[in-house]
């Protein structure tokens, strides 16, 4: 065939390809206010944070990727500066998590004794070998799940029995709590008002992990450095969970917050999840999941 031919053929097969996949974008990133931006500008608002919350989807590998993307990012930019801490290790694997940080314990013993979430391989575990591999922190800042179920049958009031070094990995007690929040009162909804005392307990315990991972970023922050904490988005969307129990720690943090959202379209940002937190990754439905 005449090359002459051939290119506006080529032309045309080109320009239909670049058309299907604009057509098959798989997130989009949006300001507070529903506007699209780059990923240039969270990363650089992200630098100037004290403190970062990447709200994600569990099982989302968009918004996993990003959280690497945005770790390697912020290392390179905040060179040695950056502190990483996550909701899916509990406060009282410090010390394994430090140890295994630190090579003094190996793989195997590390992933047996963790506790670790059943997506850890595949989702977090590139977050901690990162870590690892470029001397970064890493920081537990859940409270262990024992006591967020205690909290779950007795209350907050279940939280004054215990010893002073199971206090150790808790905020401290008593816990400040409001029932009002839009979240909590979500939670409460949810259950359609059956449930009798574990309805009115089970935000209380989603409080108490707020809490927990507030007080424990509060305690490994510290001026001149940012704290990329990854965390469902539950925990700090609408700046509640997290976020409203850091402000009454440490009021003078500068918090940046990021969540995940999944919409059949993601052109353009549902009215719904506009002001959800300063930055909103908007993931197809369609997306595989990780589990």
């Amino acid at each position: 065939m005449n090359r002459l031919v051939l290119l506006p053929l080529f032309a045309s097969l080109f320009s239909a390809f670049t058309i299907m996949a604009q057509e098959k974008t798989a997130f989009e990133l949006f300001g507070r206010d529903g506007k699209t931006v780059k990923y240039g500008k969270l990363l650089k608002e992200a630098r100037q944070a004290d403190v970062v919350f990447f709200g994600e989807l569990h099982n989302n590998p968009i918004a996993h990727w990003l959280q690497l993307e945005l770790a390697h990012g912020l290392h390179q930019e905040l060179a040695g500066r950056l502190v990483l801490g996550a909701e899916m290790f509990e406060t009282d694997n410090q010390l394994l998590l430090d140890e295994y940080l630190a090579d003094i314990i190996n793989t195997k013993s590390f992933e047996e004794e963790a506790r670790l979430w059943k997506n850890y391989k595949t989702d977090y575990k590139p977050l901690v070998e990162f870590a690892k591999s470029n001397g970064l922190p890493f920081i537990a800042t859940n409270v262990p799940r024992r006591y967020a179920n205690l909290v779950y049958r007795k209350g907050f009031e279940g939280l004054e029995g215990l010893s002073v070094e199971a206090k150790r990995y808790l905020p401290p007690l008593p816990v400040a709590y409001d029932a009002s929040l839009p979240g909590y009162q979500k939670m409460v909804s949810m259950m359609g008002g059956h449930g009798g005392e574990s309805s009115e307990n089970l935000p209380k315990a989603q409080a108490i992990k707020d809490a927990t991972m507030a007080h424990f970023i509060s305690r490994n922050w510290e001026k001149g450095k940012t704290f990329l904490h990854f965390n469902g988005s539950y925990h700090s969307d609408n700046d509640e969970g997290i976020l409203w129990y850091l402000k009454s720690y440490r009021p003078e943090v500068n918090m940046l917050s990021i969540t995940v959202v999944e919409q059949a379209d993601v052109s353009e940002l549902e009215e719904e999840n506009k002001g959800t937190a300063d930055f909103i990754i908007v993931v197809t439905e369609r997306m595989a999941k990780t589990h």
